[in-house]
């Protein structure tokens, strides 16, 4: 099918569920309001069904990519009506399955063996259906009960001829629209691509799995299943059979008797600790991939499938995100503005007082509020016609932390309304900024970067000499070259000062461990390695540096 193709059955699919009624026409432009409504979808009847069964299967027509939009709509019910989020729920994990026969030969294919010779049971009718696979139950030789997790046939195409289409709309955007440019809608839609491509490969996803696994061994927070590698390939993965309540079972986790306060506080906590701790998080947190372990209501654990969508931060990024939501906590709105410019997200000529001013009055109104009087999808509406004002630009690394952060508030909405968002995330944030910038955290950066500084330091003096060759063989004046060769021996200098200083640091903090405890021969032999090396270098270099 081709682009024109796919663009046609797009207008098709929207002209024959009417889903024209979405449209906000009373704020439309006339000339485009005339246009809208002599427009052809007029000619086909309104279909006999709710709306939010209209827009649910006619996302499910339109396949995954729109069926993915439809998952995120479902967990915003301070967006939507009630009847149409829970139309939209059972895209989760309810989408209209494919024949097992075709689940089959992709099994076998991708394994090199018939069903019945891999495992000892294999349901045909699957557990779960959803946008990109589906999941049958099977029990291996061994007795182990596991899940097959099988790709689409033919989603690949699917996929490339809506991001194609999206690639056509965001250059058309970026083009002709005021906005386009500092939206970066193409930097949108190639971060969304390379999100998804990587959701169709379930070795990856695997991989993801077994990362946040070890992040998360042994935690009370929430459990990861173990993957059977021997049975996992690119189309197909297979995983241990979890045992859980639904989260958006509400009703069921009321009647166990689950403490939903803590559960709710215990989904921020995952949140902050995968973002922060980690720069390693589940980017596709909705109900459909969240379970909860009641064995223990007082206590109860989260259990997440589906991690074919992860999303990792740089240090840069991380550091820029805690400081500004400790400013947004502690209402710093002076601070919040600052960072914006310094980070270069808003042009540097802004007026500091003017922006402080803009997101005071954004963020004002939502602290010392419980969950259920907050809209973060109106907060971050209000915060976009602010960035509008001040021609903020939009982080594309960013878009997938902003999609998970919805999710984690539409879990705890439906969980525990009361949920106060603000204290539950702060008091975390502010220990993860202590251990960052902390002697602890200092020790911790000194320990992994010094074997790399040792092994650069004997190729400094060699590289100034080729640059110095360079600049002579470039034919740069002599009054040039001396500049330059100042210039470089100024950084030089700078540089062995910032060493002395640094191990001049890490040897007080050595020596202010070894003061800390008794000295005997028997502790001074269990000192680690790294730690002489420290004492060794750092007086070497104080001696040197002493001349």
């Amino acid at each position: 099918m081709s682009r024109l193709q796919r663009l046609f059955r797009i207008f098709w699919v929207f002209c024959r569920y009417r889903l024209d009624i979405f449209l906000p026409l009373a704020e439309l432009p006339p000339v485009l309001k005339v246009f809208f409504i002599l427009a052809p979808w007029h000619l086909f009847p309104q279909p006999k069904l709710d709306r939010g069964d209209r827009l649910r299967i006619a996302l499910e027509e339109l396949g995954p990519v729109f069926v993915k939009f439809g998952q995120i709509l479902s967990t915003r019910r301070d967006l939507l009506p009630d009847d149409m989020a829970d139309s939209l729920k059972t895209l989760q994990d309810k989408v209209p399955p494919f024949p097992s026969d075709s689940a089959r030969e992709i099994i076998e294919r991708a394994l090199g063996a018939p069903v019945t010779e891999l495992f000892a049971e294999f349901s045909a009718d699957p557990m779960a259906s959803a946008s990109v696979a589906q999941v049958h139950a099977a029990t291996l030789k061994n007795g182990q009960k596991v899940v097959v997790k099988v790709l689409r046939p033919g989603i690949e195409k699917t996929i490339r001829q809506d991001l194609s289409l999206m690639y056509l709309m965001a250059g058309l955007l970026e083009k002709y629209w005021a906005e386009g440019k500092r939206l970066h809608p193409l930097e949108v839609v190639a971060d969304y691509d390379a999100t998804i491509h990587d959701e169709l490969d379930l070795q990856r996803e695997a991989a993801n799995a077994s990362q946040l696994r070890r992040n998360f061994d042994n935690s009370p927070l929430i459990y990861i299943p173990f993957i059977d590698w021997e049975f996992t390939r690119k189309q197909v993965l297979v995983m241990e059979r979890i045992h859980g309540v639904p989260i958006a079972d509400v009703a069921t986790l009321n009647a166990a008797g689950v403490n939903m306060k803590v559960l709710a506080e215990k989904g921020v906590e995952i949140f902050f600790t995968q973002v922060f701790r980690d720069s390693f998080f589940h980017a596709d947190m909705h109900p459909g991939n969240i379970f909860v372990d009641i064995s223990n209501p007082a206590d109860p654990q989260y259990i997440a499938i589906d991690f074919g969508i992860v999303g990792t931060l740089s240090p840069d990024d991380q550091s820029y995100l805690a400081r500004n939501l400790l400013a947004f906590f502690r209402r710093d709105y002076r601070q919040v503005a600052q960072l914006h410019i310094q980070s270069g997200w808003v042009p540097p000529e802004t007026r500091v007082n003017e922006f402080e001013a803009a997101i005071r009055t954004v963020c004002e109104p939502i602290f010392e509020r419980p969950l259920k009087e907050i809209s973060f999808g109106h907060f971050l509406l209000r915060l976009f016609q602010t960035a509008r004002r001040f021609n903020m630009e939009v982080q594309p690394q960013l878009v997938l932390l902003q999609k998970t952060l919805l999710n984690v508030e539409g879990l705890g909405r439906q969980l525990y309304p009361d949920l106060d968002l603000w204290s539950t995330a702060q008091p975390y944030l502010e220990q993860w900024m202590r251990k960052r910038i902390g002697p602890s955290g200092f020790l911790k950066t000194l320990q992994t970067h010094f074997p790399a500084w040792l092994e650069q330091s004997p190729e400094m003096p060699q590289l100034i000499h080729d640059a110095l060759l360079q600049l002579r063989g470039a034919g740069s004046t002599e009054q040039q070259n001396r500049n330059t060769l100042a210039l470089l021996k100024e950084q030089q200098l700078r540089s062995e000062r910032r060493w002395r200083r640094g191990f001049v640091v890490a040897l007080l903090a050595a020596a202010a461990v070894a003061a800390s405890h008794p000295p005997s021969q028997q502790w001074l032999s269990g000192l680690p390695v790294w730690s002489w090396i420290l004492f060794i270098a750092a007086g070497a270099l104080l001696l040197r540096g002493s001349r």
